[in-house]
């Protein structure tokens, strides 16, 4: 008997309910995929990207780690972006985060967790630089803060790549927006961070990249 027999009896269910509300749904799934929207949002098991912005199979290109880092040296990250952005056209990057991150509460902490103290390491280099602001607030509103903070600079950090300034080069309309999910009530909320051409960012930033 399989240990996880439970889990293939609710994957038929759902195929099932899939099927009967919307006939072929599978078979028209199989020809492809042409997402308009690219995630990247925490590995947090409470927050399923599908889900939370009402969409279905094939319709959000998903990547997922610790914290929602946008790491320059993450070639996981990078792959992902570069065939959501190069392959399949994607036309919005959403970064989501969401309050009481593990992630952000550990980089918060002295305490060491292991291997993923490295990882961490970025979100202390966000504290670090916002250490004033991020002091004067009480323990609940630092956490929930930082956790903005966070969002923030990864949108920074991935209007950065050449994956994106290339594609700007190139007129590709694409969109890079900030998010954050409460846990608590299950809404998400814009943080008013949207880049969308080079122009928005600083010139130190801008890439002239030349297009053959």
């Amino acid at each position: 008997m399989k240990l996880l027999q439970h889990l293939f009896e609710n994957n038929h269910r759902w195929v099932e309910e899939v099927e009967t509300e919307n006939p072929g749904f599978f078979q028209r799934l199989a020809q492809g995929q042409s997402p308009e929207y690219l995630w990247i949002g925490c590995s947090d098991s409470r927050i399923p990207a599908n889900e939370v912005v009402g969409l279905m199979p094939g319709e959000l290109f998903v990547h997922r780690n610790v914290a929602n880092l946008v790491i320059h040296t993450d070639m996981s990250l990078l792959s992902v972006l570069q065939y959501a952005v190069e392959v399949l056209q994607v036309k919005h990057v959403i970064i989501c985060g969401h309050y009481g991150c593990g992630g952000v509460m550990g980089a918060m902490k002295g305490e060491s967790l292991g291997l993923i103290d490295n990882w961490l390491r970025f979100i202390k280099d966000i504290y670090h630089r916002n250490e004033e602001l991020l002091d004067s607030l009480d323990e609940q509103h630092k956490a929930d803060r930082l956790c903005e903070l966070n969002v923030i600079q990864q949108v920074a950090n991935l209007v950065h790549t050449t994956i994106v300034q290339d594609a700007w080069q190139r007129g590709q309309n694409l969109a890079v927006h900030g998010w954050i999910y409460d846990i608590k009530d299950g809404k998400l909320r814009d943080l008013n961070v949207c880049i969308s051409a080079p122009e928005q960012l600083n010139e130190v930033y801008r890439m002239d990249v030349r297009i053959d």
